[in-house]
């Protein structure tokens, strides 16, 4: 059975940085929150090596499998080709402003093409029985979110879609780069709050510029089902998602040095399969980000993990450095 409540918080799909190994460090932290892969695009899927871009281990769940693409029948084919791997959630991404998404039509450009998502969406939906949702923006370019994304969201609702996340601001697909669409478009929390008024009945996430449970929870105190953390939870972990589980009432609060703890058995069995340290201690730099010894311990894993052969001790040295630095 689907839990609507495991989108009280969640962590935003990212390109290059929420892979396997970055979602089993965030789960250290928070038992509860909804963990999204990167996107992977329909004809990856359908094409590309399979176990390498799907699988994932039992300790994300519950997790949501993003895919990007325009083609019912591919996405179609995408999510029929995941179904076994279990996922809880299926979602498309009509938020994702870069060039290479608008060239293969997917991504924020579906927001003019509300009609396609919806075929879409049922093509997914007639593939699997879990959830799929969709991840949009508030408007592209000229158009007006006040008339557009109601217009949207009535779309969905009719094509069978429950559950939307929207990234409160606008993408420019001209003249801005996805970086800059995640950071110059102004953010209206406002508009996504009077969706959820407006629909009732679905479930209603907020993205966008939270960068702080408190932040979360105010957002939540005012009617949105969901509020979903992106580089807030990548750059400074600790401070988003420890404690978070408090979101629903449950207790769950390890302290950075029990997360690295949790982490060694996973670490080493990735070592022990020919993987390298580095490929997941990219994703602990920021865990004592604004504290003491921060830049220590963060110096020390940029510099020695991605060194052939390093291993548990490059952990140790760079708390060992923290330490140091902090007393």
């Amino acid at each position: 059975m689907h839990d609507v409540s495991a989108h009280r918080l969640s962590v935003a799909p990212m390109m290059d940085w929420t892979d396997r190994h970055c979602r089993v460090f965030h789960r250290q932290m928070t038992r509860r929150a909804m963990l999204y892969t990167e996107m992977m695009t329909a004809p990856a899927i359908v094409h590309g090596p399979k176990p390498r871009l799907l699988d994932f281990s039992a300790v994300e769940h519950p997790i949501a499998l993003q895919l990007g693409g325009s083609d019912p029948t591919e996405l179609a084919q995408a999510v029929r080709i995941a179904e076994p791997w279990g996922y809880d959630e299926i979602n498309l991404n009509c938020g994702c402003p870069s060039d290479r998404v608008q060239s293969g039509c997917f991504g924020a450009v579906l927001m003019e093409r509300p009609a396609l998502v919806a075929d879409c969406v049922r093509a997914m939906q007639g593939e699997t029985d879990i959830p799929v949702t969709v991840k949009c923006r508030i408007g592209v370019d000229e158009q007006d979110p006040e008339t557009i994304l109601p217009a949207f969201i009535e779309t969905l609702a009719g094509a069978g879609v429950r559950h939307i996340i929207v990234h409160a601001r606008k993408a420019w697909l001209q003249g801005l780069s996805p970086k800059e669409n995640r950071e110059i478009p102004p953010l209206d929390h406002d508009l996504v709050i009077r969706m959820k008024q407006r629909f009732p009945e679905l479930t209603i996430c907020i993205n966008g510029g939270i960068t702080s449970l408190s932040q979360a929870q105010a957002l939540l105190d005012q009617g949105l089902d969901g509020v979903m953390l992106g580089r807030a939870a990548y750059h400074d972990p600790a401070s988003v998602l420890i404690g978070a589980d408090a979101l629903w009432g449950d207790a769950f609060a390890p302290d950075a040095l029990a997360v690295i703890d949790a982490m060694r058995p996973y670490i080493a069995d990735h070592l022990a399969q020919g993987g390298r340290l580095h490929q997941i201690t990219r994703h602990m730099l920021g865990l004592f980000q604004g504290k003491p010894g921060a830049r220590g311990w963060r110096r020390v894993l940029s510099e020695q993990a991605s060194r052939d052969g390093a291993g548990l001790d490059v952990i140790d040295r760079a708390l060992a450095e923290r330490h140091a630095r902090a007393a």
